[in-house]
């Protein structure tokens, strides 16, 4: 398993992309609650079918902001992909409750006979909301939503088959623990539950010592995602 990585912005002019010391001046540090909810994310262990990858934050939605993408792979296949954002305010946010806020976008092609099913959209946001349960984690002001969208193909494009894409974008408000900071570490890790969910992956077994079940409850769908075309 690999750590993830990434990179964080605090809006100033410096260099967003120089890792470690990314979004820090002289006269605008990086708060101290901020850089240790970042570390966490940094230090996590995941899945081996999951790829991490730094990208750019976002650099209006909040003060400090810190991103990570991935893919669920299998071989050569990208099973489903998804980007998840750290944002932090150190003045809090009424919209928020809170001083940090987890905001995500997970998508995957799905097969049709799952496509059809009029449920889905309430079991994908209930593998969101599971996941989090499943690892014991606190959790306010959740919100989102799940899209599906069908492609079908047409003139030198008719020999590939209709396609569904399911596509969930949340945001929600994770507890604050000692020192004001969230356990962002088993957030990334039920994120990267809910990406290997919606691949149609089996759920994964918690780390030794972690006391909590990853997975518990939440039923997987067997669909499969094929290579992008382009």
């Amino acid at each position: 398993m690999a750590a993830a990585q990434g990179h964080f912005s605090d809006h100033s002019e410096g260099d967003e992309e120089a890792g470690e010391t990314a979004g820090t001046t002289e006269t605008n540090p990086v708060p101290p609650a901020f850089r240790r909810a970042v570390e966490a994310l940094r230090s996590a262990r995941l899945r081996p079918e999951m790829e991490m990858d730094p990208t750019r934050p976002p650099q209006r939605l909040a003060p400090y902001a810190y991103a990570l993408e991935a893919a669920v792979v299998d071989g050569e296949e990208d099973l489903a992909d998804g980007r998840l954002v750290l944002l932090h305010d150190p003045a809090g946010h009424d919209t928020w409750k809170g001083t940090f806020r987890l905001v995500t976008l997970v998508r995957a092609e799905l097969e049709p006979e799952m496509a059809a099913d009029p449920l889905l959209p309430e079991v994908c946001w209930s593998w969101l909301t599971g996941a989090m349960e499943a690892r014991g984690l606190a959790y306010a002001e959740a919100s989102g939503t799940v899209t599906m969208a069908g492609s079908h193909y047409f003139g030198g494009l008719a020999d590939r088959r209709p396609a569904t894409q399911i596509e969930i974008r949340a945001s929600w408000t994770p507890r604050e623990g000692l020192g004001g900071v969230p356990d962002t570490g088993s957030h990334l890790a039920a994120w990267c539950d809910l990406l290997c969910q919606i691949a149609g992956l089996p759920p994964s077994a918690p780390d030794a010592g972690e006391g909590t079940t990853s997975g518990a409850g939440v039923v997987s769908l067997p669909q499969r995602r094929g290579p992008q075309q382009p």
